[in-house]
């Protein structure tokens, strides 16, 4: 999801690699879960951040919309997001004590926060969204210790290459008049990348790849989206 921000009133000015520090350490938020409880329907998840809820819930695309995520149209693509609690206290997936239930495996924007991202011509560099987290005292940290996501390189080439496809995908459904082809465009996207699972269990022995998965599904959108050029 992209919004149009002024980097100079929301940040410090810097754009980051993970490879830096940034002053963002908050004692693991200790005592603290208010940006759990104010992201509404803000926190929009990409295939990567599915396939960890799938993992860590044990449950299907279906069982997580019962009352886990739901799907909103996010610049005219339909994608899933995180739920709140039915009391409208905070994230689906926050206890009554105030903490992630899924810590280990929640989505990339709950890595990243109070961390954004500006997309590049050669990729993405992070920003500190510096009025958003209002923790005191923060110490510095890698960054890449704070997203603290395996195998981050690839991870991040999938981040840039997810997010140029939905660019495409956008300016294809902002040109096209027929509803017809917009919803069953975006069904299809819908079932290939978030519905259909992803195999954890190989029968070749080799451990299950989500990159690998992706690519193949990746290749086979962009081949049907050259049919509605």
């Amino acid at each position: 999801m992209e919004r149009e921000i002024d980097l100079s009133e929301i940040s410090d000015g810097k754009l980051y690699t993970a490879n830096d520090m940034v002053k963002i350490g908050c004692n693991d938020c200790a005592g603290c879960s208010e940006c759990c409880r104010i992201v509404g329907d803000t926190i929009v998840l990409d295939p990567y951040d599915l396939y960890q809820l799938k993992q860590v819930s044990g449950m299907g695309f279906e069982e997580l919309m019962k009352d886990k995520i739901e799907l909103r149209v996010v610049e005219g693509i339909v994608q899933p997001n995180l739920k709140m609690r039915p009391d409208g206290e905070g994230c689906a997936f926050l206890s009554s004590e105030g903490r992630c239930t899924i810590h280990n495996h929640r989505p990339g924007f709950c890595r990243m926060f109070p961390m954004g991202r500006i997309y590049q011509e050669d990729g993405f560099r992070y920003f500190l969204q510096v009025h958003e987290c209002s923790y005191p005292n923060k110490s510095k940290v890698k960054l890449k210790k704070w997203l603290g996501i395996p195998e981050l390189s690839k991870y991040e080439d999938y981040i840039n290459r997810w997010h140029r496809f939905l660019k495409r995908v956008q300016a294809l459904i902002e040109k096209t008049e027929n509803d017809t082809i917009i919803k069953n465009l975006n069904m299809y996207l819908l079932d290939l990348f978030y519905v259909t699972g992803y195999d954890t269990i190989r029968t070749d022995g080799r451990s299950p790849n989500f990159y690998e998965q992706f690519d193949e599904r990746l290749k086979e959108a962009e081949n049907r989206v050259k049919m509605y050029q």
